[in-house]
C-alpha cells in the first residue's frame, strides 16, 4: 500500500468514527429533552402543603435524595426518605390523605408513574411516593 494509501485510509477511519459519535450525542441528547421537558412546570399547588415521603425501592444509591432535589425544587415538603425491599420497575406514587389531585400531580414527576390509595389514619403524611427502577432523575447542572 502507498503512502498515499494509508493517508486516504486513516482520513475515512476518522470519519467514520465522527459521524458516529456524532449520531450517539444527538441521539441521547434529543432523547433526554423528550424525558426532562414534561417535569418543568409541575409545581405544588399554591398556598398548599403538601407532606411527601420518598422511598427508594431500587438498588441505584442516591436515587430518593434525587427525588427529594426534584420535589423541593417543584415546592413539595419532603418530610421523610428512606429505602424498602418492596420495590419494583414502576414508581408508585401513593394518595394518604384522600387527595388524589395531588398524588396524580407528583406522579406527573415520576413517568411511568402508577398511583394507588391508601388510607393513613395518621394523618402525618399526604404522599408516600416509592421509586421504580423505570425512573430515571432529570440531569443537574454543574455546580462547582
Amino acid at each position: 500500500m502507498t503512502a498515499r494509501g494509508r493517508v486516504l485510509s486513516v482520513a475515512i477511519v476518522v470519519l467514520v468514527v465522527v459521524a458516529v459519535g456524532t449520531a450517539g450525542w444527538l441521539v441521547r441528547r434529543s432523547h433526554r429533552s423528550v424525558i426532562a421537558a414534561p417535569t418543568v412546570e409541575i409545581r405544588a399547588p399554591a398556598g398548599a402543603r403538601i407532606r411527601v415521603q420518598v422511598l427508594n425501592g431500587t438498588k441505584t444509591r442516591g436515587l430518593a435524595r434525587r427525588a427529594t432535589i426534584l420535589l423541593r425544587d417543584r415546592g413539595f415538603d419532603v418530610v421523610e426518605t428512606g429505602t424498602t425491599t418492596n420495590g419494583s420497575d414502576t414508581t408508585l406514587v401513593l394518595d394518604l390523605s384522600g387527595h388524589p389531585a395531588w398524588a396524580e400531580t407528583v406522579a406527573k414527576l415520576f413517568p411511568p408513574a402508577r398511583v394507588a390509595t391508601r388510607a393513613d389514619s395518621s394523618r402525618y403524611l399526604d404522599v408516600a411516593v416509592v421509586l421504580g427502577a423505570a425512573w430515571r432523575p432529570p440531569t443537574e447542572p454543574f455546580n462547582p
